[in-house]
């Protein structure tokens, strides 16, 4: 067993997240699969090493032994990855490839460290999420970090930062919207093949709201484009200029007074930033370097 770490790593993972569910979504693959892998390991070692409760999962004794044993064989592995990339190290450019927001407001910071992570230059492409998982399956790109999986064939998805959804001016707008407030605003709106779009009008819909209603003075393809324009809004007119953004995009102007966030009372749009790379990749040593510090950065 020792030779195959994928399923330690697969029993640390439960552990650390205390459910069957969550460690298949940490780990882009699915639930029966963690179960077999679990499975695997009792029969390999003859006894039981998890035991499931009504508020999560239990480590037997033999289970908790196995736990102490699998970290510092993960702890291991961790530090001969990178003697392993000294020696495979040439020079090369790691792409990147991430939807609008990720690309242009999350990652940018983080790049000095990847490439410090895997001592090569790294290149990041910015598009739509299908269009960067297209370059992926393309093999145009390395890593593509996305808004919303894309699902393909042949490509693992990996949970990873949380975002949150919010409606945002240039006036100052109430903080808790009703529903009816909605509908006192001009509206500029992402294109229909975005997936921030198709998930604002999931909520919209959800919540009794009629998006056909509003009052759209515009649709622009980048979150970037919406941001500037309603920046530049007329901050006097009658009826502020609205949008709903990541409040990563909007976050410095936030925090700079020259933006306004709100939402919707008793209500929070969230979702998941994913990581996708090629199953043909999987053991890849730069890809598990890159994956691991990204799933490292908890929130941002």
């Amino acid at each position: 067993m020792l030779k195959d770490f994928a399923k330690l790593h697969t029993f640390i993972t439960v552990i650390k997240e205390k459910s069957f569910s969550k460690a298949s979504a940490k780990l882009g693959i699915s639930q029966p699969a963690v179960t077999q892998q679990i499975k695997f390991i009792e029969e390999y070692l003859d006894t039981r090493v998890v035991e499931r409760k009504k508020n999560g999962i239990k480590l037997t004794k033999e289970g908790e032994d196995l736990y102490r044993i699998a970290i510092r064989l993960e702890k291991a592995i961790a530090s001969s990855e990178k003697d392993l990339l000294k020696i495979i190290n040439k020079e090369f450019t790691f792409v990147l490839g991430a939807s609008f927001a990720i690309g242009n407001y999350v990652v940018p910071p983080y790049i000095q460290k990847i490439k410090e992570k895997i001592d090569n230059e790294v290149y990041l492409r910015v598009g739509s999420s299908d269009d960067i998982v297209e370059q992926l399956e393309d093999k145009k790109i390395d890593i593509a970090l996305i808004e919303s999986p894309v699902l393909k064939d042949g490509i693992i998805y990996r949970e990873w930062l949380e975002d949150e959804l919010v409606i945002f001016s240039n006036q100052p707008i109430p903080k808790q919207l009703k529903r009816e407030d909605l509908y006192k605003f001009d509206w500029i709106c992402r294109d229909e093949s975005s997936h921030t779009r198709k998930l604002t009008s999931e909520v919209f819909e959800e919540i009794g709201v009629e998006c056909s209603s509003f009052n759209v003075i515009g649709v622009m393809g980048s979150p970037t484009a919406i941001k500037e324009s309603i920046t530049h809004a007329d901050p006097n007119a009658p009826r502020p200029v609205v949008s709903v953004m990541s409040r990563h995009v909007i976050a410095d102007d936030v925090a700079a007074g020259r933006i306004f966030e709100a939402r919707i009372r008793n209500f929070r749009i969230l979702r998941k930033f994913y990581i996708a790379y090629s199953k043909e990749r999987k053991h890849d040593a730069f890809v598990d370097n890159v994956v691991n510090f990204l799933l490292s950065i908890r929130s941002i």
